[in-house]
C-alpha cells in the first residue's frame, strides 16, 4: 500500500496531513509512506545446496550536514579520490566538488552512485576518510536492497524459475511467492531533489518479516549430469528444444529436470519449461496405455497373432503407416509392441473398441492423462483430448489415438504413467518441494501423493513389465540394452504439427525406469526436431537416457545386485531354491540334505510349501492344453512343461523362472506363445 503525504516543515515540529497536500508556514516537502522489501527465502536442494537466495547489495549515499568542519576539511580530497578510482564515472575534481557544494549548499542526502555496490565493497568503503567516522559522524548512507541469485547459474532455470515488480514469474519462485516473498514493511521517505527518495526513521514504520525456505527435490550433481547429457545430444542432432525428467519411483520426488532451447547463436538455454507448462502429441509412448486397455478390457494376450501386412492400413481415406520398411508381417502382440508397430496398435483397438470409444476413453480418464496432474508449479496446461461426439471427432480418431495421435497433454503425464508401472501400478504425483523451513524448523511438508491406487490389475501388470523390458532386450530400443542392469521403457516418434498440417519434423521420446527388476528411477527425455540421418526416438532420445541412467548406476552403489550366495535351508529362512519342480527329483534332493519331506499329492509334478523345518508338496497346475504355472523352476523343468502343453517358449535371462505373459490354468490355443524370464 502506498498513499502520498504532505507535510509542512515547522519550527520544533512536523505536522502530517493524510491524503492532502497543504501549506501552511515554510517550505513545503513531499513525504511518501514506502513498502520496505522483505529478505526472500532461499531456494534449497535435495541436499541443502543453495539454488536461489537473496543477496544484500546496497546504494550509497551521503548526508553532508553531518561531519565536523575538521573531519571533512581533513578527509575530502581522499574521500574524492577513493570515490573516482572505485566508480571510474568522474574525476577526483568532480566528486571534490560535489561533496563541497553539498556540504555548503546543507543537503542532507546525496546519491554518490546510482551503481550498487556489495557487501564486501560496503565493508571496504566503510574504512575510507569521513565515511569510517560512521552514519551519524561520517555521513555515509548505505540503503540496503536484495537482489536474487542463483549460484548454480542456469541449471534448472525454468524450475528454480523468477519473480518481478509486478509479483508475475514462473516456476518455484513464483509458485511459492506466499512463502518465499515473506511480508513487507513500510516506512516514511521524504522526495528531495533530483527525485530522490531519503529514508525517514519514525515510530511508525513497519519492520518486514522475512520470507520462508523451501527445501527441494532437485539433486544437483543429477541435475549437471541430465542436462549435460541433454545438451550434448541436441548439439550433436542440431535440435530445437529438448527436455528430461528424471523421478523416483517410490517417492515421485523430481530430482532431475532440464528444459533446453536454441538461442540462435549456436547454443542453448531454458526458455520455458517443455516438461510441466507445455502439451505434446505423445506418440508411441502412448501405445503403453493401448495395451493396457486391450489386456483390461478384451481377451487379447501378448502371444496372439497380428497381420501388420507390409505396414500399410487404410482407415478410411487415410494410411497408417510402421516405421520398419517393408512392415512386420505376422507378428505376435508382443512383437508388435517391441517393434513399435502402429498398424497392430491401430487394427486392434479398432476391433476392440471401434463401437465402443468410450470405454478406450475411459482408460485415458482412469489414468489421469485427460486432466492435470495437480502439480506444485503454477501454470499447468489442460491436457487437449477429443472424445465421441465433439468436433473434430472423426472415424479415425481412435485409430489414431492408438498410436499417440491426436490428443496432447504434458511429459509429466507420460513420466507418472511409467512411474506407475514401475511403481507395482500406485500412481504418485510428481512432487518438486519437499517442505517449507523456517531457519531449521519445519512449517510445511509435503508428502507422496497418490492419484490412483492401481492403475490395472496386477497380472496385466506383470505382462506390461514384460512388454517395456523387451522394447530394450529384443526391440526399437535395444541399442541401449544394458550389461549391468536392465532398462525398462517405450520410444515415441510423433510428427510435428504446424498449422493443422503434419510436417516432416518429428518429436523423439524415450519414457522409461531402471532397474527392471528393482525399479529406484524413472525418466522421460523429449528432443524436438533433430535434424540430420537420425530421426527416430531410438537413436535421439533413448541414447540420452541410457547416459543418465549409466552415471546413477556406477554412483548409487544400493542399485547394484549383490552376489548371490549359494544356501539351501536355514532353521529360521524360508526355502530359496526347493520351489516347484518333479517331485520324485525334489525328494531325492531333499532327502540328500536332511529335509523331511511330506507329500499331499501323487502327482507328478508339485510345488514346495515349508511345513515347520519341513516340506510340504501339493499338486502343481499342468496338464495338456493347459498352461503349467512355472514360476521357481529351473528352466529344464519349465520348458519340458510349456512344450508337453503345445505352448511355443520365449525366454530371457538365466536362472529360475520369475515371471511368464501367460496366466496359469487358461486354455492353450493353436500356435500359442510364451515369454518365460529368468532371474
Amino acid at each position: 500500500m502506498l498513499f502520498a503525504i504532505a507535510v509542512v516543515a515547522k519550527i520544533g515540529h512536523i505536522q502530517f496531513a493524510e491524503g492532502k497536500k497543504w501549506a501552511e508556514m515554510g517550505e513545503r516537502i513531499s513525504f511518501d509512506y514506502k513498502r520496505v522489501k522483505a529478505t526472500r527465502g532461499n531456494i534449497y536442494s535435495d541436499n541443502g545446496s543453495l539454488l536461489a537466495t537473496s543477496l544484500p547489495f546496497y546504494k550509497i549515499a551521503f548526508d553532508a550536514t553531518l561531519p565536523k568542519d575538521e573531519i571533512f576539511q581533513k578527509g575530502v580530497d581522499s574521500l574524492a579520490w577513493h570515490l573516482a578510482t572505485f566508480f571510474k564515472d568522474k574525476s577526483q575534481k568532480d566528486y571534490k566538488r560535489m561533496l563541497i557544494d553539498a556540504r555548503a549548499s546543507g543537503k542532507q542526502y546525496i546519491v554518490i552512485s546510482r551503481r550498487k555496490i556489495d557487501y564486501q565493497e560496503k565493508k571496504m568503503m566503510m574504512k575510507w576518510p569521513v565515511f569510517r567516522e560512521g552514519r551519524l559522524r561520517g555521513g555515509a548512507i548505505f540503503e540496503k536492497m536484495d537482489v536474487r541469485y542463483n549460484p548454480f547459474s542456469n541449471l534448472s532455470r525454468r524450475t528454480v524459475g523468477f519473480i518481478n515488480e509486478n509479483d508475475k514469474g514462473a516456476g518455484l519462485e513464483y509458485s511459492f511467492n506466499q512463502h518465499l516473498g515473506g511480508q513487507d514493511g513500510y516506512a516514511y521517505y521524504q522526495k528531495i531533489a533530483g527525485g530522490i527518495w531519503k529514508p525517514i526513521f519514525d515510530a511508525n514504520n513497519v519492520k518486514a518479516v522475512n520470507g520462508l525456505d523451501l527445501q527441494t527435490t532437485l539433486d544437483i550433481n543429477l541435475q549437471d549430469v541430465s542436462e549435460t547429457a541433454l545438451h550434448n545430444a541436441m548439439l550433436k542432432h542440431d535440435a530445437d528444444d529438448g527436455l528430461v525428467v528424471v523421478m523416483e519411483v517410490k517417492t515421485g520426488e523430481v530430482k532431475a529436470i532440464s528444459n533446453l532451447s536454441r538461442d540462435g547463436a549456436g547454443n542453448f538455454y531454458e526458455k520455458l519449461n517443455f516438461a510441466a507448462g507445455m502439451n505434446f502429441e505423445p506418440g508411441s509412448t502412448f501405445k503403453l496405455v493401448t495395451m493396457m486397455a486391450l489386456l483390461e478390457d478384451t481377451n487379447v494376450e501378448l502371444t496372439d497373432s497380428i497381420d501388420t501386412g507390409s505396414g500399410e492400413i487404410m482407415f478410411y481415406n487415410r494410411t497408417v503407416r510402421d516405421h520398419e520398411e517393408g512392415g512386420l508381417g505376422t507378428v505376435s502382440v508382443q512383437e508388435a509392441f517391441e517393434h513399435s508397430s502402429n498398424v497392430a496398435m491401430a487394427k486392434l483397438v479398432d476391433k476392440h473398441f471401434g463401437v465402443k470409444p468410450d470405454k478406450f476413453i475411459a482408460y485415458i480418464d482412469k489414468l489421469n492423462l485427460s486432466k492435470p496432474l495437480g502439480i506444485q508449479l503454477v501454470g499447468e496446461p489442460y491436457p487437449k483430448l477429443k472424445r465421441p461426439g465433439e468436433k473434430g471427432w472423426s472415424g479415425i480418431s481412435l485409430p489414431w489415438m492408438a498410436y499417440g495421435y491426436g490428443f496432447e497433454y504434458t511429459p509429466l503425464h507420460t513420466l507418472a504413467l511409467y512411474n506407475a508401472v514401475a511403481n507395482d501400478g500406485k500412481m504418485i504425483r510428481p512432487v518438486f518441494v519437499k517442505s517449507v523451513m523456517k531457519a531449521d524448523d519445519e512449517e510445511e511438508s509435503y508428502e507422496t501423493d497418490v492419484i490412483n491406487s492401481k492403475i490395472c490389475s496386477g497380472s496385466t501388470l506383470e505382462k506390461l513389465k514384460l512388454l517395456l523390458e523387451g522394447v530394450v532386450e529384443r526391440g526399437t530400443a535395444k541399442n541401449i540394452k544394458g550389461t549391468h542392469y536392465r532398462i525398462a521403457g517405450k520410444t515415441g516418434t510423433a510428427q510435428i504439427l504446424e498449422n493443422g498440417r503434419y510436417t516432416k519434423k518429428y518429436i523423439t521420446s524415450f519414457a522409461g525406469y531402471f532397474p527392471a527388476h528393482a525399479p529406484r528411477y524413472s525418466a522421460i527425455v523429449l528432443i524436438k526436431n533433430p535434424r540430420g540421418w537420425y530421426q527416430y526416438g531410438s537413436s535421439v532420445a533413448a541414447p540420452v537416457f541410457k547416459e543418465i541412467a549409466d552415471n546413477i548406476y556406477a554412483r548409487d552403489i544400493n542399485l547394484h545386485e549383490p552376489m548371490q550366495q549359494k544356501k539351501f535351508v536355514h532353521a529360521n529362512d524360508a526355502l530359496p531354491v526347493i520351489k516347484a519342480g518333479n517331485q520324485e527329483e525334489l525328494t531325492m534332493l531333499c532327502n540328500e540334505l536332511g529335509i523331511s519331506t511330506h507329500s499331499q499329492t501323487e502327482e507328478e509334478w508339485v510345488r514346495a510349501t515349508r511345513s515347520g523345518t519341513g516340506v510340504d508338496w501339493k499338486k502343481n497346475i499342468e496338464g495338456r492344453d493347459i498352461v503349467p504355472d512355472v514360476k521357481g523352476m529351473t528352466f529344464r523343468d519349465a520348458i519340458y512343461l510349456l512344450e508337453k502343453s503345445g505352448l511355443k517358449v520365449f525366454y530371457e535371462g538365466k536362472g529360475r523362472v520369475v515371471q511368464q505373459s501367460l496366466d496359469p490354468g487358461r486354455r492353450v490355443g493353436k500356435g500359442d506363445r510364451i515369454f518365460i524370464r529368468l532371474g
